[in-house]
């Protein structure tokens, strides 16, 4: 299997307000490092330099204003005097309904924030739109004939929606590669989103079309980030009515009760035949991930990964969550074992 990376994710270090107080992002940059030193350990195959690609190509689905804020933040956050980490100070509350973006850097933060864990720092943009390229090259490999690629994105994508940053997203990955496929000819996509935290970006964009299917296994969102999004009620809107799976779970879900979930998501995509399958792979499910709830063990990524297979169909995985910086090496390395081996 074929791993597209980049290096220029190592200009981002983000901070983030956790219980009142602001600390270093637990995204860090020794996440890829120790991804990639484990892929080339575990010989699963090539790994390259991803292509660049114009700032055009995130607007497949992301709005052109909120890629350009991207863009600009840090010049604008910078010639207002401001030296330290970019973070919103306020946001629209219920009952807002202005679409209007505020002129003042503090405003267009909130405007497009949906929490205070995705700081702009002076690499963001570059690290944020590298990801993104990492994600369409490994896409137009498969598109053009490979069974399966790994896109080893950093920063993580699936919390970012067409217009708001958060959860340490900013484009998001996930989303840009199927609409990508979508682009390429592809009839039909399925979005496996197997991260603790529900994909509740990818979900937004994507719940009101019947072309690309959106299926979450996560941590109950009455109890876990992202809070707002992901119950099992959620099913699409529109013409997408019926293309969105939740499968919420509780904390302390191990493999026993995970395999069941995962069974029915893949029997699921199965069903809807896709031309392609992209998987949101966040391995923060493990035990000793400091964010999340759930108790998988480094061997069940293995059976996680066989499990995908049998979906047998076009895969690309894209890197999401995983905290646990000592063992996610490991624990994406063994999914993709398990999915190759298959």
């Amino acid at each position: 299997m074929l791993t597209l990376y980049s290096d220029a994710h190592l200009t981002h270090q983000g901070t983030e307000w956790v219980n009142g107080e602001r600390h270093p992002s637990v995204e860090s940059p020794a996440r890829a490092a120790n991804v990639l030193a484990s892929i080339r350990a575990a010989a699963l195959g090539e790994c390259q330099l991803a292509e660049r690609h114009d700032s055009r190509a995130y607007m497949t689905v992301h709005s052109e204003r909120y890629v350009r804020f991207l863009e600009n933040a840090w010049r604008i956050w910078q010639e207002d005097g401001r030296t330290h980490h970019a973070l919103p100070l306020v946001w629209p509350a219920r009952g807002a309904t202005s679409d209007v973006e505020p002129a003042h850097i503090e405003g267009k933060l909130g405007f497009y924030a949906a929490d205070a864990f995705a700081a702009i720092t002076p690499g963001t943009w570059d690290a944020a739109r590298t990801s993104a390229d990492v994600a369409l090259s490994a896409m137009r490999v498969v598109a053009q004939g490979a069974s399966s690629a790994f896109a080893l994105c950093r920063p993580p994508g699936h919390h970012a929606s067409r217009e708001a940053m958060g959860g340490y997203c900013y484009l998001n990955n996930a989303a840009l590669a199927a609409q990508g496929f979508i682009d390429s000819g592809a009839s039909r996509v399925a979005i496996l989103d197997i991260d603790y935290h529900h994909g509740n970006g990818t979900q937004s964009i994507f719940e009101a079309r019947d072309d690309v299917l959106f299926v979450s296994i996560h941590g109950d969102t009455d109890k876990s980030y992202p809070y707002f999004y992901g119950h099992a009620h959620e099913r699409g809107i529109g013409d997408g009515l019926g293309y969105t799976l939740n499968l919420p779970l509780p904390h302390g879900t191990g493999w026993a009760d995970y395999r069941a979930a995962l069974t029915h998501a893949c029997d699921r995509i199965a069903a809807y035949a896709p031309d392609a399958v992209v998987i949101s792979l966040g391995v923060d499910t493990f035990k000793k991930d400091p964010i999340s709830r759930f108790t998988m063990e480094s061997e069940d990524y293995l059976s996680i990964g066989r499990a995908i297979s049998k979906i047998a169909r076009s895969t690309l995985f894209v890197l999401e969550g995983g905290y646990c910086v000592e063992d996610i090496g490991v624990n994406v390395s063994n999914t993709l074992i398990g999915f190759s081996n298959g």
